[in-house]
């Protein structure tokens, strides 16, 4: 025989069934907040009982486990997420061998950091809530990020940044799910954050020569493919001239090389062309991009001494990929054609690169008064648009 469903009295710790809404002691345990779940069952003649956590879904679905257990004469396993902490549960993850590969692995494992000080290493996989992670998801948008502010001050965390910590969390869970380590995911209820995060900094033509010529020699061909291809700074950094076709004008990215995981070929702006057919090749590596003969990966303080010399304030080397597609656009391109160079497989994504600026807006083509009367005569809206 199976009881049921219990709860654990904030007050007394008392346990008393679901059903009640008020403990002996007289707290009203049905209106409590932040409770924990047990579930009561008899097996082999003796009463049991475990303590799921504060997810009622959690201890329905524990319940349901050890009725089809019961039911078909099997033993009965305890609950892996009632004695799996998160932060066992993180290191499992972290260690399995399609995780290690993952090309975001050291960022997911960064992202992991936050989620563990948070909601706690110790904490049981069981007693984390949809709550719970709501409160994460307040705390960490009022917490400093480790970037600063125009004026120079500390920056709070950005909800793009908590979006993606939640999307690490929930990945973890549903793997975990997967493996038979939990029978629920927490995080899934979990909604998405407004993000406001959309760049408005596009160099001019002049801004970008004075960027040019403040880096330097070895930063220069990095920046000017960037401006030009609007390529990420992964795939420049990792090219090998086995991906560059000088004859067609090409490089050619497999999907390995790219952040989608999607092949594409890029092509080269004629300045590019040039800067590469100049460039001098290393003698002991097929890289591109050459320090001192050597290949490279870290600029931060050479590209930030090059702003600064150019005066140039509020522009992160990934703006250069904003620049080369809203150039591309205003040279005229079709989406369909630049999302193909740019690598972007949707275009809610895509747009937000294409920044409209005022003094496009200025050149607003208006519909002639003459032209109205011509179209409320043909009847009505003109469906070419």
């Amino acid at each position: 025989m199976i009881m049921g469903l219990l709860v654990e009295c904030p007050e007394c710790k008392k346990r008393v069934s679901l059903k009640k809404k008020t403990c002996s002691c007289g707290f009203q345990v049905g209106k409590a907040a932040g409770k924990n779940y047990w579930i009561e069952y008899y097996h082999l003649g003796r009463r049991k009982r475990e303590r799921i956590g504060r997810s009622k879904a959690a201890a329905e679905n524990r319940l349901r486990e050890v009725e089809t257990a019961k039911a078909e004469g099997k033993h009965i396993d305890k609950d892996p997420a009632t004695v799996l902490s998160l932060g066992e549960l993180v290191r499992w993850y972290g260690e399995l061998p399609e995780v290690v590969v993952k090309k975001s692995y050291r960022r997911d494992m960064e992202m992991t950091r936050h989620l563990l000080r948070i909601l706690g290493e110790e904490t049981k996989v069981a007693a984390i809530t949809t709550g719970m992670i709501e409160g994460y998801q307040k705390r960490r948008l009022g917490e400093p990020s480790i970037k600063k502010g125009k004026d120079g001050g500390p920056k709070l965390t950005a909800a793009a940044t908590v979006n993606k910590e939640i999307v690490t969390l929930k990945t973890i869970f549903n793997r975990a799910i997967r493996h038979g380590k939990l029978a629920v995911n927490p995080a899934q209820p979990v909604r998405k954050l407004p993000e406001n995060n959309v760049r408005m900094r596009i160099l001019t033509a002049e801004e970008a020569e004075r960027l040019f010529t403040c880096c330097a020699d070895h930063l220069r061909p990095v920046v000017t493919t960037a401006f030009y291809t609007g390529m990420r700074l992964s795939e420049i950094v990792n090219l090998t001239w086995s991906k560059i076709d000088l004859a067609k004008g090409f490089i050619r990215l497999e999907g390995s090389e790219t952040k989608t995981g999607v092949g594409r070929s890029i092509p080269l702006h004629p300045r590019v062309l040039k800067l590469l057919r100049g460039l001098p090749r290393g003698l002991h590596t097929d890289r591109v991009f050459l320090k001192r003969g050597k290949p490279f990966s870290e600029f931060k303080h050479s590209y930030s001494s090059a702003k600064k010399k150019a005066e140039i304030e509020d522009f992160t080397f990934h703006d250069l990929r904003h620049c080369a597609i809203n150039n591309m656009r205003l040279a005229g391109n079709d989406y369909f054609r630049i999302m193909a160079a740019s690598g972007h497989k949707t275009t809610a994504v895509f747009k937000r690169y294409n920044l409209v600026t005022e003094k496009e807006l200025s050149e607003m083509k208006w519909l002639s008064e003459e032209s109205q009367e011509d179209f409320a005569k043909a009847g009505g809206d003109d469906r070419r648009s």
